[in-house]
């Protein structure tokens, strides 16, 4: 009878990365540097944010364990001659560009295929919904003062926002919030992080291409929103 620590033919010599990619679990016991190595394989190959508690499991290790090398990987790769970082992301953790690096990545993503671009009036609709969430297309509409059911489908349909509900008000109107979509494309780590004014004036102007977009004021609501029609 072979010895319980004899590994299975069909995984024998094969690397924890490619173990978890082809669903089967990683062997338990790995050293610490197989554990980065497997961590960062799978925050490379992941979608979305990738937390501690779903790489556990195919890890073999406590989810401290995976914490740990996290936040080894984390400092690792915020080394100046690394060009990517691994950054705490809507609830996980994503491997991006780093910010030095932005504007030459934009300029060769832009080489390759059209820039998706939001409207004006859908990034005006898009920071009233980020600041005052959740809430109603009513609400919405006395903030910006023109109809925007238009600029709520195209916000649906690119997932920046989501609906959550009804508000407990006469007609019940449908509340609407952003989504974890919309915080990957902005880069946040929760909502803490909207942007400031400033920032958010940025932000739009690298989002219509348009180092010359209109000045942003601010309305009676509080909300940083740029002066524009639906038309």
């Amino acid at each position: 009878m072979e010895p319980e620590d004899t590994p299975r033919p069909e995984t024998a010599g094969t690397a924890p990365e490619q173990l978890v990619l082809e669903g089967i679990p990683a062997p338990s016991g790995v050293s610490q540097a197989q554990l980065r190595a497997l961590v960062e394989a799978i925050v490379y190959v992941a979608e979305e944010p990738v937390t501690p508690a779903q790489i556990a499991p195919v890890a073999g290790c406590p989810e401290e364990e995976v914490s740990q090398a996290l936040a080894e990987l984390v400092r690792e790769y915020s080394a100046p001659e690394r060009g990517l970082a691994i950054r705490e992301v809507a609830g996980g953790f994503k491997m991006a560009t780093k910010p030095e690096h932005h504007d030459a990545v934009r300029a060769f993503a832009r080489s390759l295929k059209p820039p998706l671009k939001l409207s004006l009036a859908a990034l005006e609709t898009l920071a009233v919904i980020a600041y005052k969430q959740p809430i109603t297309a009513p609400e919405i509409l006395a903030i910006r003062g023109v109809q925007g059911a238009g600029v709520l489908k195209t916000l649906l349909e690119r997932k920046l926002i989501t609906t959550c509900g009804r508000k407990s008000v006469v007609g019940r109107p449908i509340l609407y919030r952003t989504t974890k979509e919309f915080m990957l494309q902005f880069g946040l780590k929760d909502l803490s992080e909207l942007p400031t004014l400033k920032e958010f004036e940025e932000l739009r102007r690298l989002a219509l291409g348009d180092e010359e977009a209109p000045p942003v004021e601010e309305t009676q609501a509080g909300m940083p929103v740029p002066q524009a029609d639906d038309a």
